[in-house]
């Protein structure tokens, strides 16, 4: 079996499962955010009206909730929605509730594993798309809609169809100026934005293994705009080192079996790799950076759960230190421990030295929600995941999507730029 397998037979209590199965999974960890948690809270009324109470959840401690969408609060919905959340946590006692303004908070995909909330083999899932990022520290890890959810909040189990596996060999020498971004929309730009429907996509090879935790986490992110129900690699000593610098919590990590069979085996070669970008409106619209060289923009971007981790924000405030940025350029830590860091680090400074606005933790302007939302005809750079028409803000606006290396060297010039070809 693969991993997927193996982790899906373990919580369902099988000893051998085949893609195509249909299982009940016990489930191990379970997110809520400030959009996702009303939504599931809304369904318990509706089911309360039909004489289904929810007495209690099925287990406080295994449930974990953060305000990341629209904080600080973008209107009195939002703000609304945060009391939602904050009443719902407080009846039914989850104490993992992070806060916004309230010491460590963040976006709900970087604390699930810079918080150390999922564990290597463990069955995680999340009110949103983006989960499948957690698949990156060895766990199964999906998102739900509201009312899977919320029968996981009542039961501590779910249903699988047991996906198929598609096999990603990355391979090769990484060039300086290659991130995982690069990768992964290279990917995408081959099997394209529904090349992985409901199948899990491993992530293996040489050049995985020699990859940062951090930089693994943008691999298994964007495997959700590959149409994947989960993205995943295996776990070894990076993960493990990576854990015990966050938390001393017990874990058995699950490896795939030598004779496991998948559905397709893919290799990507890295050592010829260049700087990628994927032009509006989709992530698998690939092209090298040099060949939009000149397209001019109006705003870059370095947020989100996919692009402002430490080790983004060091790339990019390597390129932009000591220089001056000619466009709007946000910079948005992706949790307030990132932010530290990065501010004892100096790189805050650099940033803000180099003209652009260093912001709160948010995926507000990632969802096109508010701080920073693009207008009618704006054009942006981006180290977000997705650059559907209005996912920025308006509809007719543009967002090209890159790593924050690009994305730091666009800023500088004004136009998409390859960091190498920066004066």
């Amino acid at each position: 079996m693969t991993i997927t397998e193996k982790i899906l037979a373990r919580a369902s209590g099988r000893q051998q499962l085949s893609p195509g199965d249909v299982v009940f999974a016990k489930v191990d960890k379970v997110m809520l955010h400030d959009v996702s948690g009303p939504g599931v809270i809304k369904v318990f009324s509706e089911w309360e009206k039909k004489g289904m109470k929810l007495e209690k959840i099925w287990d406080p401690d295994r449930v974990w909730v953060t305000e990341d969408h629209f904080v600080p609060a973008a209107d009195r919905v939002s703000a609304e929605n945060v009391i939602t959340l904050s009443n719902f946590t407080k009846q039914y006692g989850v104490k993992k509730h992070f806060k916004y303004g309230l010491g460590q908070y963040g976006i709900c995909h970087t604390l699930s594993h810079e918080e150390a909330m999922v564990l290597p083999g463990e069955v995680y899932v999340g009110g949103d798309s983006h989960t499948n990022t957690t698949g990156a520290m060895g766990a199964f890890a999906a998102g739900l809609g509201h009312t899977d959810v919320a029968y996981v909040l009542m039961n501590g189990q779910i249903w699988f169809k047991v996906p198929e596996t598609m096999l990603f060999k990355v391979e090769g020498p990484k060039p300086a100026h290659i991130m995982a971004k690069d990768i992964i929309l290279k990917i995408i730009g081959e099997i394209g934005t529904d090349g992985a429907n409901y199948r899990a996509m491993q992530f293996a090879g040489d050049a995985v293994k020699k990859l940062s935790m951090e930089e693994r986490l943008t691999l298994t992110n964007m495997t959700t705009e590959a149409g994947a129900k989960n993205g995943i690699i295996e776990p070894d000593e990076t993960t493990f080192a990576y854990l015990r610098e966050r938390t001393d919590a017990k874990y058995v990590p699950v490896k795939g079996d030598e004779g496991a069979e998948y559905a397709e085996t893919f290799t990507i070669e890295t050592a010829r790799m260049e700087p990628t970008v994927a032009k509006p409106f989709s992530p698998g619209n690939i092209s090298a950076a040099r060949e939009l060289q000149g397209t001019e923009l109006d705003k870059a971007y370095i947020g989100s759960c996919t692009g402002a981790k430490l080790e983004d924000l060091r790339a990019a405030a390597k390129i932009m230190k000591g220089k001056k940025v000619k466009i709007r350029t946000e910079v948005l830590p992706a949790a307030q421990s990132i932010y530290m860091k990065a501010m004892k680090e100096g790189l805050i400074e650099i940033f803000m030295e180099s003209g652009a606005i260093v912001g709160p933790p948010t995926c507000g302007a990632c969802c096109g929600a508010h701080m920073g939302v693009l207008g009618k005809g704006e054009v942006c750079i981006s180290t977000t995941n997705r650059n559907f028409p209005g996912r920025m803000g308006h509809v007719e606006s543009k967002t090209y999507l890159a790593s924050p290396v690009v994305v730091a060297a666009s800023a500088l010039t004004g136009r998409i730029t390859d960091p190498r070809d920066l004066k």
